[in-house]
C-alpha cells in the first residue's frame, strides 16, 4: 500500500468513517483506531521535536479537537505575522463586493520583504506569496473597524481601534492573537471554502504549498497536496531573536484531516514551512 494510501486509511479510521475499515458491530473500533492514531502522532512528534525552539499543535481538521502539542500558554495572544493575512483580504472582500484589487508590487520600495518584487499579483498570488507591498496597498483603505465582522466569525481577537495600516495585515505586534484561536479560525475558512469571497483566498494558500512560500510543504508530503500560510513575527521567547516564523498547513488539500501549526524560533516562515513538511511526512508516511 502507497503512503498516501495509507495516509488516507488512517484518516478514514480517524473520522470514524469507512465501512471497509471498520468492522459491522464494533462500535468501539473508531474510537479505538482515533486514539491510537493520536497517540502514535503525538509519540512521534515527541520523538522529532526537542527543546523550545519548534512549538507546534496538530489538530483534527474536522472536529477541531486536538491530537498533540508542544506550545505552552496556547491561548495567550502573541503577534502572529502574516498568518492573518486571509482574514484580511476577506475583510476587504466584504465591503467591496469580494472584488479584490490587483497590485503591482516591486518589491523594497514598495516595502516588500521579496527585494526584487513580485510583479503583478490577485489576491490569490498576493496570499502564496504572502506580498506585503499587496496587503500594505490593501489596508491603506481600512480601518480596525472592517475586521471585527471576520474576528467575530472566525472567533479571534479583534484589533484594537488604534491599529491601522500595516498593521492589519500582521505587520508589527500591535495585533496579537492566541495561537489556538487562530488555528481553529483556519479549519472554519476551509469549512467555508464555498462562500462568496473565499474560493480565491483558499485557492492562494493551495498555491503557497505548492509554490509560494509555504513550498516546503508539498514538496515534504508529496504526491499529497496541503494547504498552508506563513508568516514571520516578533519574537515572543524569553531568549530573544530577531524573529519567529509560523505556518499553518491542512491537509490533504481538498479535504482537510489534518492541521498543523508550528512556531520555529529565530528564523523566517518559510523555514517553518519545512519544519511543518517534515513533521507531517512522518506522521502520514
Amino acid at each position: 500500500m502507497t503512503r498516501i494510501k495509507r495516509f488516507l486509511a488512517l484518516i478514514l479510521i480517524l473520522c470514524g468513517g469507512g465501512n471497509s475499515l471498520v468492522e459491522a458491530g464494533a462500535q468501539e473500533r473508531p474510537f479505538l483506531a482515533q486514539t491510537f492514531f493520536a497517540q502514535s502522532a503525538k509519540k512521534m512528534l515527541q520523538q522529532e521535536v526537542k527543546g523550545e525552539d519548534v512549538s507546534y499543535l496538530l489538530l483534527d481538521a474536522r472536529a477541531g479537537n486536538v491530537i498533540a502539542t508542544n506550545w505552552s500558554e496556547l491561548e495567550k495572544p502573541i503577534p502572529l505575522g502574516s498568518l492573518i493575512k486571509p482574514f484580511t483580504a476577506l475583510a476587504y472582500g466584504e465591503t467591496h463586493a469580494f472584488r479584490y484589487p490587483r497590485h503591482v508590487c516591486r518589491g523594497t520600495v514598495d516595502g516588500c520583504w521579496r527585494p526584487g518584487g513580485h510583479g503583478e499579483l490577485d489576491v490569490t498570488r498576493a496570499i502564496a506569496h504572502s506580498c506585503n507591498s499587496y496587503f500594505q496597498s490593501l489596508t491603506a483603505v481600512m480601518t480596525s473597524t472592517d475586521l471585527l465582522p471576520e474576528a467575530q466569525k472566525y472567533h479571534f481577537n479583534p484589533p484594537s481601534e488604534q491599529i491601522s495600516g500595516a498593521a492589519l495585515a500582521g505587520r508589527g505586534n500591535q495585533w496579537q492573537i492566541a495561537p489556538i484561536d487562530i488555528a481553529r479560525a483556519y479549519l472554519e475558512l476551509v469549512q467555508r471554502r464555498d462562500d462568496p469571497g473565499i474560493k480565491d483566498i483558499v485557492d492562494g494558500l493551495k498555491q503557497s504549498a505548492k509554490a509560494g512560500t509555504g513550498a516546503q510543504v508539498d514538496a515534504s508530503l508529496q504526491p499529497t497536496e496541503a494547504l498552508s500560510k506563513t508568516g514571520t513575527a516578533a519574537c515572543t521567547h524569553s531568549q530573544s531573536a530577531p524573529g519567529d516564523g509560523f505556518v499553518v498547513v491542512l491537509t490533504p488539500a481538498d479535504q482537510p484531516q489534518l492541521l498543523l501549526l508550528v512556531r520555529l524560533h529565530g528564523a523566517p516562515g518559510a523555514s517553518a514551512a519545512r519544519v511543518a513538511g517534515e513533521l507531517l511526512h512522518r506522521i502520514v508516511e
